[in-house]
């Protein structure tokens, strides 16, 4: 129903009727930018102006005065407003988008001055956009819902865009985990969460992304009712078991979909559970870390994501996007991707045939969402017809049987694509080759499709030839040649003459309109004609429209195939992708499976070798990793630079790409399944909340070592080097300890401590290896290589000399570095009886200046000086020429 202008502001008696009805549905949406529509824009009035204004870099105008002031007014073009959409979503602003529900002609008819009805039609947020130039193709963009009822958390994450819809129950403290994992375009959760001291915190990291709702909207009862409402079923039974967390979150995100489409919904997929122990757990910090899908600053590119990535189509690069940051933990589902990818590895020309179809494929997925939503066009229809006309010519490519290998995997894809030749058909007859953007544009039935509608067409295009016929009669007949018949909205067809031929026209040309620089004429011929171009229009326009809702229908009878093969085909296209990155940078298959092993030979960084190569800056040095029973923990030693930190990132993607079925940067692999990765590598700090850089390493430090058990792996660099040196030494002693005997997990300890090298001896299963370096006069070599054994030194002035250093300050830390190592070897003071290593207090000693051999700067100044000769001018200058060479204090 229309918005009835009736409001508080209507007492005000200046306020116009449009303004009215502009605040009377502000007033419904005070939360969001209001897009009030006014013929060919889209109008922001008020607070809404300015920040629009100042968010889209528009000018800022006015109209008229509400309450003796000036009302701020900005818009924008209704076909350009995507772009501004997209704009205001990505600053984290709402829009509810007001439409005019009827025409100025039905307006007119409830009174003169009746002002156009109009409404929203639709709450546009992060989590709820479709369309394509406001998504990234290759990437998903869940709206993510978390309840809580009673002790119990869950999660459920939709794509709009796509169908998918899932839910799961998830620990507290695994909140953020799961929200890092999804990365979710919008967040619901109850109002009353933000006020919660125990839970408010979780969502620290996600104020943009939060839309707090009333916790009514959480009811599972509602939830459930929403539920079986949506997928017309009377129990919930055939979906899976819900706990009540579970129907709040699905429900209370059911609910928000239906609220801001305005009671639309698109076609989505039965919700399917996922149970977290079915993917590894990354935290946020480890993602951020390891740099899964984005790179430190937030980029593509640059991230293992962006490396891997040789899909070909939208839907296929979502899907890899989803695999990489969900890596599977049962052995079972990652052997049957790697059987997939393992068909297409064998056999390049098929990989190819079926990478050529793909590059022809459409996104269905999307464009079946929008036509769901009543947001698509002719266009979209096209993309179901393509994509679903190709499923037959990959079935074709999948169904030859000579390769040798497990083909469980392609041959469900192959039977997942499905059989669609009579919708295919019917897409083909109906559709044009050229289509309009828009189905109100009209144009889009093919010829042949519908005859009462070519004859429409015929009867609307012959007489537009007639229209061009009368133009040539009535300029012979009034001896005008300058004559033109032309059309607007308001006169329709007329005829129109410069003023000097006015007496030329005669007695059957009727006065319609006289201009500065023109006189307009009709005539009945012309009158009749305009009647019958103007019926034929709009009969073959509106039979076009219907026809369009039909095929709309069609399609959407279709829905559940039309996905299930756009699933297939991005199941093919990921698993051709991880075969074509296997052969072009020389991958290998590794073999997972319950145990609890961690084998890498010849293991390498998949994004520092690509890095190597686009730059052409050498080989990459391949590296052993071997965490096995007796030897699960690495105490990793070595120089800055020399690669510690590449080589404990190589192992933990490695690990990820096994556990997404794909092949790894290794000669060989055998990992048993790892459930959790944890990653603390680098240093960086929080200051929005106050948290130091040792501040950060000890809250990450802490939850490795709350949560790692058996199953996991742990890569850990620099603990304790944010603090004092007995501090960080204490407490990177501890942390090992703890690793080894309590979480007794499989993990790589990077450390400039060499004192620690001293557990291997009280630990059974740590071991001791080192980045190996090598010095050539005075410099350092890096070999980038691991070795067995522990570093004799950190190397750290051979890499401040590379680093540009003063000379000065490079000699001084030499001479204070041999005064430090000698007091250490002569000191009884520098080792307690069992274990820990500690250093002498050399503080004073440090603070003198090493004595040297030979003359310093200053004695062999004073040699070359000739006292007697100088002028009390030079002298002065000659002091303090002298004293800039003094060392520092």
């Amino acid at each position: 129903m229309p918005t009835v202008v009736k409001t508080k502001s209507q007492q005000n008696k200046s306020v116009t009727p449009m303004m009215a009805q502009y605040l009377a549905i502000k007033e419904g949406y005070p939360d969001s930018l209001l897009f009030y529509r006014m013929g060919d824009f889209y109008e922001l009035f008020f607070k809404d102006a300015e920040i629009a204004s100042a968010a889209l870099d528009i000018a800022l105008t006015k109209r008229g005065k509400h309450d003796g002031l000036d009302i701020p007014m900005c818009g924008v073009p209704v076909h350009s407003a995507d772009g501004y959409l997209q704009r205001l979503i990505r600053k984290g602003h709402r829009v509810a988008v007001a439409e005019q529900t009827e025409s100025p002609a039905e307006a007119k008819k409830r009174g003169h001055k009746s002002v156009v009805a109009r409404d929203v039609v639709r709450l546009v947020t992060p989590g709820t956009i479709t369309e394509d130039n406001l998504l990234d193709a290759r990437s998903h963009n869940f709206l993510a819902s978390v309840a809580r009822v009673g002790k119990d958390h869950a999660l459920a994450w939709a794509d709009m865009s796509t169908g998918e819809f899932f839910y799961s129950t998830v620990a507290e403290l695994d909140i953020q985990t799961e929200l890092a994992r999804l990365m979710p375009g919008e967040i619901l959760l109850s109002d009353k969460w933000l006020d919660d001291a125990q839970l408010g915190p979780v969502f620290e990291d996600w104020d943009k992304e939060l839309t707090p709702l009333p916790s009514v909207r959480f009811d599972s009862q509602n939830g459930e009712r929403r539920l079986k409402a949506l997928f017309k079923v009377s129990a919930l039974d055939a979906f899976g078991h819900f706990n009540r967390a579970e129907l709040a979150a699905c429900g209370a995100l059911v609910d928000y979909v239906e609220l801001t489409q305005k009671g639309k919904f698109p076609h989505i997929k039965a919700p399917l559970k996922q149970a977290s122990t079915d993917v590894m757990s990354i935290d946020g910090a480890t993602r951020r870390n390891l740099e899964l899908t984005r790179t430190m600053n937030g980029e593509r590119q640059g991230s293992l994501l962006w490396v891997i990535d040789r899909t070909i189509t939208g839907a296929g690069a979502r899907r890899l996007g989803a695999d990489l940051s969900s890596p599977l933990t049962r052995p079972d589902d990652i052997y049957y991707r790697l059987e997939m990818t393992d068909y297409f590895v064998r056999d390049n020309a098929r990989r190819e045939a079926l990478r050529t179809i793909l590059r022809r494929c459409p996104d269905m997925e999307r464009a079946l969402s929008r036509l769901s939503l009543g947001r698509g066009g002719p266009r979209d229809m096209a993309a179901v017809r393509d994509g679903l006309a190709e499923t037959a010519n990959l079935r074709a490519t999948l169904s030859q049987l000579d390769i040798d290998t497990e083909r469980r995997g392609i041959d469900a894809a192959a039977e997942q694509l499905g059989f669609h030749a009579d919708l295919v058909d019917e897409l083909t007859r109906a559709l044009s080759a050229d289509l309009p953007l828009l189905a109100r544009d009209g144009g889009f039935i093919a010829k042949g499709y519908r005859l009462d509608l070519d004859e429409l067409k015929a009867l609307r295009d012959e007489s537009r030839r007639h229209i061009a016929n009368l133009q040539a009669n009535y300029a012979a007949k009034a001896n005008v040649p300058s004559l033109k018949v032309k059309h607007n909205n308001v006169l329709g067809y007329f005829i129109e003459v410069t003023p000097r031929f006015a007496d030329n026209m005669g007695d059957d040309f009727i006065h319609r309109q006289t201009m500065a620089n023109a006189i307009r004429y009709t005539t009945v011929e012309l009158g009749e004609l305009e009647d019958k171009i103007s019926r034929a229009a709009e009969r073959a326009l509106a039979l076009e429209m219907e026809l369009y809702d039909s095929l709309n229908q069609t399609i959407l009878a279709h829905a559940s195939k039309i996905l299930s093969a756009a699933e297939a085909m991005a199941s093919l296209d990921v698993a051709a992708s991880h075969a074509e990155l296997a052969v072009e940078k020389n991958y290998s298959r590794p073999l997972i499976d319950d145990s609890l092993k961690f084998d890498i030979e010849g293991g390498r960084h998949p994004v520092v070798e690509a890095a190597l190569e686009a730059g052409n800056e050498g080989k990459f040095i391949a590296n052993d990793c071997s965490l096995s029973d007796d030897h699960r923990l690495w105490l990793l030693t070595g120089p800055n630079m020399a690669g510690k930190s590449t080589f404990l990132r190589q192992n933990a993607l490695i690990a990820v790409l096994a556990q997404i079925g794909a092949y790894v940067p290794a000669e060989k692999t055998h990992i048993g399944v790892v459930d959790r990765l944890f990653s603390r590598v680098g240093a960086a700090d929080d200051l929005a909340r106050g948290r130091s850089t040792f501040m950060v390493e000890m809250v990450e430090t802490a939850a490795i070592l709350n949560q790692a058990g058996e199953r996991a792996l742990v890569i850990l660099d620099e603990i304790g080097r944010g603090t004092a040196t007995f501090d960080g030494l204490s407490i990177a002693w501890a942390t090992v300890e703890n690793l080894h005997d309590i979480n007794k997990c499989r993990g790589l300890f990077a450390t400039h401590y060499h004192e620690l090298t001293a557990l291997s001896a009280k630990l059974p299963a740590l071991s001791n290896h080192c980045m190996l370096v090598r010095e050539w006069k005075g410099d350092v070599i890096f070999l980038h290589e691991v070795g067995q054994g522990s570093a004799d030194r950190s190397y750290g002035i051979q890499v401040a000399k590379l680093a540009g250093l003063p000379k000065a300050v490079v000699k001084r830390a030499e001479s204070v570095l041999s005064h430090l190592e000698e007091k250490d070897q002569n000191s009884a003071t520098t080792r307690l009886a069992n274990d820990l290593p500690l250093f002498a207090a050399v503080v004073e000693e440090v603070s003198q200046p090493a004595s040297s051999n030979g003359p310093s700067d200053v004695e062999e100044k004073l040699k070359e000086i000739s006292i007697d000769d100088l002028s009390p001018r030079e002298a002065q200058t000659l002091l303090y020429e002298l004293k800039g060479l003094l060392p520092p204090e």
